[in-house]
C-alpha cells in the first residue's frame, strides 16, 4: 500500500516536532495517528496535536479589504504558499521492527517526510505495548489532551477490524481509568470529552458502566 506524504519536519524535539505542509493536499484531522521513517527499518509514531494557519502580507490586507472575490480567495489558497503547521505529540518508535511505547531516543531531522498511518498500521501500533502509549496524551497538560484523547480513540476505533473494535474499546477505556484512578477531575474530564464525541458521531465508542 502506498504511503500518504503530508509534510516535512521544520523542527523537532525527543518529545514533539511541528511538520510544515502543502495546503492543497488532504491532510489528516486532529489526533490522527501519523508516522516520520527514520531509515528503511525505523520510524516515530505521533499524533497530530495541533493544526494552524499562518497569516502572512497578503492576507493582511485581504482582510482588511472591502470585498474580495472568491477567484482571488482561491488564487491565494492553491497558487500560492500558505503557511500550514502540523504539531505533532510522538507516542512511540520502531526500531528493528519491534514497536515501543517510549518516546524515541533522538528526534527526526528537519526535512525528514511524515505519512500518514493506514488502518493495517494503526492496528500494528496500537497493539504492541498494551495502551501504555496512552500516558503521553494523558500527560500532555499543556495540550487539549482529553480533545486529543478522544479524537485519536475515534480514530483508532475505527481502524480496528469489527469483530474485535468491542473489546479493543473496552480495554482502553480499562487503561484510562487506571492511568488516571488518583486523579478524579481529569478522569471525568476524559470521559467526558469522549461522550461527546460519540454523541456528534451518532456511535456508542466506550461500554456503558
Amino acid at each position: 500500500m502506498e504511503k500518504i506524504f503530508i509534510g516535512r519536519l521544520l523542527r523537532a524535539s525527543t518529545r514533539a516536532c511541528v511538520v510544515g505542509c502543502p495546503i492543497g493536499q488532504e491532510i489528516p484531522p486532529f489526533g490522527a495517528l501519523v508516522m516520520i521513517p527514520l531509515n528503511e527499518y525505523d520510524c516515530v509514531y505521533g499524533l497530530i496535536s495541533e493544526i494552524r494557519i499562518d497569516d502572512d502580507g497578503l492576507v493582511r490586507q485581504l482582510v482588511a479589504a472591502d470585498h474580495v472575490s472568491e477567484t482571488i480567495i482561491q488564487d491565494n489558497r492553491l497558487n500560492r504558499i500558505v503557511p500550514l503547521e502540523m504539531s505533532v505529540l510522538f507516542v512511540g518508535y520502531q526500531s528493528a521492527s519491534r514497536i515501543s511505547s517510549l518516546l524515541p531516543p533522538r528526534p527526526p531531522l528537519s526535512l525528514d517526510a511524515m505519512f500518514a498511518c493506514s488502518p493495517p498500521e494503526i492496528r500494528s501500533f496500537t497493539a504492541a505495548q498494551g495502551f501504555h502509549y496512552l500516558r503521553h496524551i494523558l500527560q500532555a497538560q499543556d495540550l487539549p489532551w482529553a480533545d486529543l484523547l478522544a479524537a485519536h480513540l475515534l480514530q483508532a476505533a475505527g481502524a480496528q477490524e469489527e469483530t474485535a473494535r468491542f473489546e479493543w474499546v473496552a480495554a482502553a477505556q480499562k487503561e484510562i481509568i487506571r492511568q488516571l484512578q488518583d486523579d478524579a477531575a481529569r478522569l471525568m474530564a476524559a470521559l467526558q470529552a469522549i461522550s461527546e464525541v460519540n454523541a456528534s458521531d451518532k456511535k456508542i465508542i466506550f461500554k456503558e458502566k
